[in-house]
C-alpha cells in the first residue's frame, strides 16, 4: 500500500496539486487550484487506509492515533518532497490528508508579496502575525520571512511547530526547530522554555490557545521578536480574536499589551486567476501611531479605514485594495473580484469609478477601435472627464 500511496503523491505533484485526500470507502481526491478532483475510479477500503497508516507510522505513532483519534506528522518521499500529514478517525474508518511542503523555501520576492512585508524582518522586538484560512499559504510566508532573516543576520531563532514543515539550515543564524510531541509537549511549554534559551526570534506555528497567546505577548513585551499564525480573515478580526480569548476582567490589560507589541499582521487569501492557478490577495497592517491608538482605544472597527488610507505612506492595504490591484493587472476577472470582496457593494462602486481609490474606465488614444484602460481615480482628479 505504501507504493500505491507514493503513486498517488507523485500524481498529485505532477498535476501541481496541494493536498491528497484519502478516505475509507471513497475515491482518492487531489486538490488542484483549490478544487478537489477525483484520482482514478476505485474507492479505498477501510482496511487499505489502515494499512497505509500502519506502514508509514512508527508503532508509537500508530498507538497514539488509536488513542487520540488523530495524528500529525511529516512524511518524506525521496530527497525532494515532504508532506504534512494528518490521519483522523471518522464514521467510516480512517481518513488522511497529505499537504505538500516545498523543499525549496521561496523568497518574499518570488512570492510576489507587498514590499512592506520585507520591513518585518528588520524588527527587533514585537509580534508579527500571518493569518488566513487553512491552505492560504501562511506557513510559506512565515518560512520566507525566517529565511530572509537567516540569510541577512546573525541571531538565534527557535521555532515551535506541529509538525515541522520547512527545514531551515543554519546560515547567518543559529536555528533550533522543535516539533510538538517529538521535542516538546505543547506550544505553551515550548514557548515558556524558549524564554530561558537566549532567543532573539521565536516562531510559534500557531497561537491556538489562551495560554500560548499570553506567553507570546509576554515574550514580545520582554524584547523578543515573535512570529505566529492565526486562523482569522483580516487584521481587525485578528485583533478582536486575541482580545476576545481573555475574560472581560483581563481584556484592558491585553488590549494595552497588544497595542504596544503588535508590529504587523499579514492576512492572506488565494484568489482564482484568469489563466488558472491562484494569486495571493494580501491585507497588510503595519504598526503606526494611529493603529496603536485604535487598538488601545477599543476602536478596532476603524482599522480597515486606517489601512486603506495608509497605503501610499506606510504600504498598508486592505483586501479590497489588493483585489483592485489584481484586477488592474488583469490577473483576475471582475466576477471573481466581486465574489471575493470584503464588501461587494462597495467594491462594485469602486469598479464603476465611484468613491475614493476607485478605478474608472478611460478612453485611451489608440489606432484600434474603442480601447479602455483602468486608471486610478486619484491620479485623474484634476483632468477633464472624457
Amino acid at each position: 500500500m505504501e507504493e500505491k500511496l507514493k503513486l498517488y503523491l507523485r500524481t498529485m505533484i505532477s498535476n501541481k496539486g496541494s493536498d491528497l485526500h484519502l478516505k475509507s470507502g471513497a475515491i482518492v481526491r487531489v486538490r488542484v487550484d483549490g478544487i478537489l478532483k477525483m484520482l482514478g475510479k476505485d474507492a479505498l477500503s477501510a482496511e487499505m487506509v489502515d494499512e497505509i497508516a500502519r506502514t508509514i507510522t512508527s508503532s508509537q505513532q500508530y498507538d497514539k492515533l488509536k488513542e487520540d483519534k488523530n495524528l500529525d506528522f511529516t512524511y518524506v518521499l525521496g530527497d525532494e518532497h515532504r508532506f504534512r500529514v494528518n490521519f483522523f478517525h471518522q464514521m467510516d474508518g480512517l481518513s488522511a490528508v497529505f499537504r505538500i511542503i516545498p523543499v525549496k523555501i521561496a523568497t518574499l520576492e518570488e512570492l510576489q508579496l507587498p514590499e512592506v512585508i520585507n520591513s518585518f524582518t528588520d524588527i527587533h522586538r514585537g509580534l508579527v502575525l500571518v493569518t488566513g484560512v487553512t491552505g492560504s499559504g501562511k506557513s510559506t510566508t512565515l518560512a520566507a520571512l525566517i529565511d530572509k532573516i537567516n540569510r541577512e543576520t546573525k541571531k538565534h531563532i527557535i521555532t515551535v511547530e506541529d509538525p515541522i514543515e520547512f527545514i531551515h539550515k543554519d546560515r547567518g543564524c543559529l536555528i533550533n526547530q522543535r516539533a510538538i510531541g517529538q521535542d516538546t509537549h505543547s506550544f505553551s511549554d515550548a514557548l515558556r522554555a524558549a524564554l530561558r534559551e537566549d532567543p532573539d526570534i521565536i516562531l510559534v506555528g500557531e497561537m491556538r490557545d489562551l495560554e500560548t497567546i499570553d506567553i507570546a505577548l509576554h515574550a514580545a513585551n520582554t524584547g523578543h521578536l515573535v512570529f505566529s499564525t492565526l486562523h482569522t480573515l483580516d487584521a481587525k478580526e485578528t485583533v478582536d480574536r486575541i482580545i476576545g480569548m481573555f475574560g472581560k476582567e483581563e481584556q484592558n490589560r491585553i488590549r494595552s499589551s497588544l497595542a504596544s507589541v503588535l508590529e504587523g499582521v499579514i492576512s492572506q487569501r488565494l484568489i482564482p486567476t484568469k489563466k488558472g492557478g491562484r494569486a495571493a490577495a494580501i491585507e497588510v497592517l503595519k504598526k503606526t501611531a494611529r493603529i496603536e491608538q485604535l487598538i488601545m482605544g477599543n476602536r478596532d472597527y476603524e482599522i480597515p479605514d486606517a489601512l486603506f488610507e495608509g497605503k501610499e505612506i506606510y504600504g498598508t492595504q486592505t483586501f479590497d485594495q489588493a483585489l483592485l490591484d489584481l484586477l488592474r493587472d488583469g490577473r483576475i476577472s471582475e466576477e471573481v473580484t466581486l465574489e471575493y470582496a470584503t464588501n461587494p457593494a462597495d467594491m462594485k462602486l469602486k469598479m464603476d469609478g465611484v468613491g475614493k481609490g476607485a478605478i474608472v474606465k478611460e478612453r485611451v488614444e489608440d489606432t484600434r477601435d474603442d480601447v479602455f484602460a483602468f486608471k486610478d481615480e486619484d491620479e485623474e482628479k484634476n483632468k477633464e472627464d472624457y
